[in-house]
């Protein structure tokens, strides 16, 4: 086992077992940078190091030739449900790996499943969280339980959403709300897949569909001050601002800020300012310095969070808002800078970032080039059946030509 790259695997193991970050573990007497290299298997260990590390583990060397029982699916299950890490999550989705095929606990590696689909979810994975989706999907309907069916359903539908894959998306999230309703689930799963349900109608342009279910979830959580709650409320507003209703979304989406404390839980909290400050951006005219505000309030949360794909959709708010208030040389530098960190986006995020790129190229003196991009991109939104997203980009492009000409 003292052989890369098992010493390494072996050696990461232990340390996430026992919940210790790499400074703790290399103490005084290695460096954290030796101590990555040792877990990544580009160093072979020396007999120092072994005795090093065995002594701040509290074992003998002989626990680096032990099997690695931590790989069971069950261990490393409980050991990720008690404390969810990157390091602990990836040891999770090895041991579901090592586990596919055995078909000894389905309950178990459902569980498993969503832990690590929803890791991936918050890095924006959203190819693997999909495919975690698919098996959770179909390992829900092996067991036969309604909750885990409308579970999985609801939350594939929201990744599919994310993708741009709508019309999968909608037949997923309709499957999720109608199993929900024939058992008579408990609120929390029926909100689940009226949340997924809504987001997904809205994309394709099925407003008054969309306004029925979040009607329908608004009323459903009336009664909460939860997380539920106020993504209902955010939901709500979402539908209320396509169909060109601004102040009643902002009339929902105030009763989310003022009555759900960054203590629930604080992504959410600044998830909530962000789209507080998109919403005020989309006034007419925009409001720029609310949106300004609530921009500052979601950078104080951001700083808490490190969530790479969060801190790129303010950025890229950001640079939506140099652009609305002329600042066309800020818009660019903040587009550049997202683009150049490999965007971690959601579909309709990312074409936001190629909008701006378009009607910045317009008023940067490439109408041509602007034009075909923009049109590009609302021929593609269409074919997938981004309706309503289509539509948007026909009508900011001719804001953007309207406005070029002015200035001219």
């Amino acid at each position: 086992m003292l052989e890369q790259p098992f010493f390494g695997r072996r050696l990461k193991q232990l340390r996430t077992e026992r919940g210790l970050s790499q400074a703790a573990l290399a103490g005084d007497g290695m460096s954290t940078g030796y101590l990555s290299r040792l877990e990544s298997g580009a160093r072979k260990p020396t007999p120092r190091a072994v005795d090093h590390l065995a002594a701040q583990l509290g074992a003998d060397v002989s626990v680096f030739d032990e099997e690695a029982v931590g790989d069971s699916l069950s261990q490393a299950l409980a050991i990720a449900a008690s404390l969810e890490s990157d390091e602990t999550l990836e040891a999770l989705e090895r041991a579901l790996t090592a586990d596919a095929g055995t078909d000894q606990d389905p309950p178990l590696r459902w569980q498993a499943l969503w832990l690590v689909a929803r890791w991936h979810r918050r890095h924006n994975r959203q190819e693997r969280e999909r495919d975690l989706l698919e098996e959770l999907v179909a390992l829900g309907e092996r067991l036969g339980q309604p909750a885990l069916r409308v579970r999985g359903l609801a939350q594939l539908a929201r990744c599919l959403r994310a993708r741009g894959e709508i019309g999968r998306a909608a037949e997923v999230a309709a499957a999720a709300h109608r199993l929900a309703r024939e058992h008579a689930l408990a609120v929390p799963d029926v909100a689940a897949s009226l949340l997924a349900l809504v987001s997904v109608e809205s994309e394709a342009g099925r407003l008054a569909d969309a306004r029925t279910h979040a009607d329908e979830l608004t009323a459903l959580t009336a009664d909460r001050r939860d997380t539920l709650w106020a993504e209902a409320l955010w939901t709500g507003a979402a539908v209320r601002v396509r169909q060109g209703d601004p102040e009643s979304a902002q009339t929902l989406l105030d009763q989310a800020l003022a009555g759900f404390p960054s203590t629930g839980n604080l992504d959410l909290w600044t998830r909530l300012r962000v789209a507080a400050a998109r919403l005020h951006t989309q006034k007419s005219p925009p409001e720029l310095d609310t949106a300004e505000r609530y921009l500052e309030q979601a950078e104080s949360g951001l700083a808490f969070l490190g969530i790479p794909a969060l801190e790129q959709d303010v950025t890229s708010l950001r640079a939506e808002l140099a652009f609305q208030s002329g600042r066309f040389a800020d818009a660019r530098a903040l587009l550049d800078r997202v683009r150049g960190a490999a965007p971690q986006m959601t579909y309709r995020n990312r074409v936001r970032l190629d909008i701006l790129d378009g009607r910045l190229l317009i008023v940067e003196g490439e109408e041509q080039a602007g034009l075909d991009r923009m049109r590009a991109l609302a021929e593609e939104a269409q074919a997938s059946a981004n309706i309503d997203l289509a539509a948007d980009i026909w009508r900011l492009l001719a804001e953007t030509l309207s406005g070029t000409r002015d200035r001219a």
